[in-house]
């Protein structure tokens, strides 16, 4: 009896479909000043960075759907945007960072990319551990510019991905 009862759990649970599958890449940078999260609900449709002449990355904004999260950092300076295609992701962040976080370069899976800062430091490569993953919050700290970024990856259910208001016709 208790076999048919692990059975029953075990085959309600596969056709539940699979769960999501999360990674982390952890922070780059100093890491001085104030911690930020920058979260949301649905999908992410565009981002946004800050940066200054010859200078490191002052703030990071992203959307999810068609509501913009609080900015971690500072809103001021160049402001370099990129709006995605239904069913374009984030999958990659790379750049340079000593002190500040000098440069980002945020990739999506049509390869397009964003470029913000200058590139001076170390380099960094972050990209989720599953190839379908893609980028869902991000968080840092900031101090006069961004001193430290980590991302977030996961799986999105199809449910998360209808609900996201990710769904602009005539782009």
């Amino acid at each position: 009896m208790l076999f048919l009862a692990v059975f029953a759990l075990l085959a309600l649970s596969v056709s539940a479909g699979p769960q999501p599958q999360f990674s982390f890449s952890p922070p780059v940078g100093s890491g001085s000043g104030s911690p930020f999260v920058i979260t949301g609900m649905g999908r992410i449709t565009a981002v946004r960075l800050w940066d200054t002449y010859s200078g490191h990355v002052r703030g990071i904004q992203v959307r999810y759907g068609f509501i913009w999260s609080n900015a971690g950092g500072y809103t001021y300076g160049d402001v370099h945007e990129l709006e995605l295609y239904d069913g374009e992701t984030i999958v990659q962040i790379s750049g340079t960072y000593a002190h500040y976080v000098q440069s980002l370069v945020i990739t999506t899976s049509r390869g397009r990319s964003l470029y913000a800062g200058q590139p001076a430091g170390r380099s960094f490569n972050m990209y989720p551990a599953n190839e379908e993953a893609e980028l869902v919050f991000l968080n840092g700290r900031v101090h006069g510019g961004l001193t430290s970024l980590g991302a977030h990856w996961a799986v999105l259910s199809p449910s998360a991905i209808i609900n996201s208001g990710n769904s602009t016709a005539g782009r």
